[in-house]
């Protein structure tokens, strides 16, 4: 896909969202988190990313996943999991399986809070909203003291 049409795919995403002109009109993203687009875990459709809404699709998953029933995935259901969702691709099996049994039970996959709400959530609310991510990939200023600014002379 060029990037020209990733960036119309984000913007009409983004708007079709309900989030602000403001948002959409902006640069494209350049945090990694948000490389292979949006999350799709937004229930609602409403630009605003909760816990709630993380926890009850890392369910879905992981019940679809789940292909023997026993209530826990091995590394070979784990990979449809890192298959049905680009933004989990790269997803390793040893963030999930915090006891290292090489299993990851329903509760250690879907209590394993999100790295995207991690990373975005900068008021602690559990809920990610536009301008949250809007303010979070703005350049920031310049990084170290300023340099003093020099006469002709100097």
């Amino acid at each position: 896909m060029s990037r020209e049409k990733w960036i119309i795919g984000v913007a009409a995403w983004l708007l079709l969202a309900g989030t602000s002109a403001a948002l959409a009109q902006s640069a494209p993203p350049t945090d990694a988190m948000l490389n292979k687009g949006p999350p799709s875990w937004d229930a609602n459709h409403d630009g605003v990313y909760t816990c709630e809404e993380w926890k009850s699709y890392m369910d879905r998953l992981f019940k679809s996943a789940d292909r023997n029933h026993d209530g826990k995935l091995d590394p070979a259901e784990f990979a449809t999991v890192q298959k049905a969702d680009a933004t989990l691709a790269d997803a390793d099996f040893g963030y999930f399986d915090e006891n290292q049994d090489g299993k990851i039970t329903r509760a250690e996959f879907v209590e394993k809070e999100s790295p995207f709400i991690l990373r975005f959530d900068t008021n602690g609310d559990c809920r990610v909203t536009p301008a949250e991510m809007k303010a979070a990939l703005e350049p920031k200023g310049p990084q170290g003291p300023a340099e003093r600014p020099r006469d002709r002379f100097h």
